[in-house]
């Protein structure tokens, strides 16, 4: 049987959406979700390479618009170069924007990087704070990346909403929003909190995997009893 194509933005914001009004349908349909993410994805975890909260703001600044392969391909020497926030915030530009090229916008990407790290050694003696409010007030560091942070390298409970986290929130019926923030808040309402943080990893694993964006395989779908496109296209 030919696999079903993915829904356009029309359907998906026609069709696909939760019931705004029905929190609780939408909290059952997260706890049979969340358990089966689990059951299939047992190793789910941040797929770029980091030591540190300091590696991991890096990398997560580097993988926008771009692969986390390539991601961890740069930051391999781009690490053993740059080790402490007053490296960063002492290079060349130049020398910076050259070792993260390949990454895409590596102007805009180093100077980001630069200026984080500038404010990290006057204002927190070189450490990345492990405060969501602080964070963001970092160039380069919106929600999603603080979210990545904090639950990654500080183990503080966040929701990270990426592009798979999004698209495939909003296909299972877990939230009507597109808007990042918006959508992050809706997840918080309905996943445990214990689960913030792995819930976004299985999500990516099951978005990479199965759920990917061009063709959803709901044929083969661990999720697709529960999903809301799985239900009409499995």
């Amino acid at each position: 049987m030919a696999k079903k194509k993915s829904p356009s933005k029309a359907e998906s914001s026609k069709a696909f959406k939760p019931t705004a009004s029905d929190l609780k349908t939408a909290g059952e349909r997260a706890k049979k979700i969340t358990k089966l993410l689990y059951k299939h994805y047992p190793d789910a975890h941040c797929a770029l390479n980091y030591k540190n909260a300091l590696e991991l703001m890096v990398a997560t600044i580097l993988s926008a618009q771009c692969t986390d392969e390539r991601v961890n391909i740069v930051t391999k020497d781009l690490f053993k170069k740059y080790k402490k926030a007053k490296d960063y915030a002492e290079a060349p530009i130049e020398d910076l924007e050259e070792m993260v090229r390949s990454t895409g916008f590596y102007r805009n990407k180093a100077k980001n990087i630069q200026a984080a790290c500038v404010d990290i050694v006057e204002k927190y003696k070189g450490k990345v704070p492990n405060k969501l409010e602080e964070l963001v007030e970092l160039a380069g560091v919106g929600r999603k990346t603080a979210n990545v942070v904090l639950g990654n390298a500080y183990d503080v409970p966040g929701v990270v909403t990426d592009t798979h986290v999004i698209r495939l929130s909003r296909l299972m019926g877990l939230s009507k929003n597109t808007d990042p923030v918006k959508l992050e808040f809706d997840l918080m309402e309905i996943i445990a909190k214990k689960d913030w943080v792995q819930f976004c990893h299985m999500m990516i694993w099951h978005g990479r995997k199965i759920c990917v964006a061009r063709r959803p395989d709901c044929e083969n779908c661990p999720i697709q009893p529960h999903c809301c496109y799985g239900e009409k296209h499995g």
